[in-house]
């Protein structure tokens, strides 16, 4: 049985950008906190959806073959294995991210943002 969490402590409890942190594990999935800051990087997964849930701030999605689409607190996206999208926060985002376990932050693009999620 995993212990309850507190998203506010658990956001406090950490600075870095695009640095996941696993709240708790469900089953193959995990949910991961993520603070975004910027623009990340043109990218997608080919075996699996990522849930992008807003919990204080906005985030942009972009999509090189549909409109963007913008999330705010309380809102959320799913992007679907396969689709290109490249998350832009033009001001610190909070985000609660459900995706499979084995899912690379950076999916297809790999590369030096390319992190392992810490657990919180």
């Amino acid at each position: 049985m995993s212990d309850k969490v507190n998203l506010a402590h658990a956001f406090a409890s950490f600075e870095e950008a695009w640095s996941p942190r696993v709240a708790v594990d469900v089953d193959d999935y995990q949910v991961k906190l993520v603070k975004l800051r910027g623009e990340f990087v043109w990218h997608h997964h080919d075996e699996a959806d990522e849930l992008f849930l807003v919990i204080g701030g906005s985030l942009q999605l972009r999509f090189r073959d549909r409109d963007d689409v913008w999330l705010h607190e309380g809102e959320l996206f799913v992007v679907p294995r396969g689709v290109d999208h490249l998350p832009v926060a033009p001001e610190e985002c909070r985000v609660l991210l459900v995706e499979r376990a084995e899912v690379q932050n950076t999916g297809s693009a790999g590369g030096e943002r390319s992190v392992e999620p810490r657990r919180l």
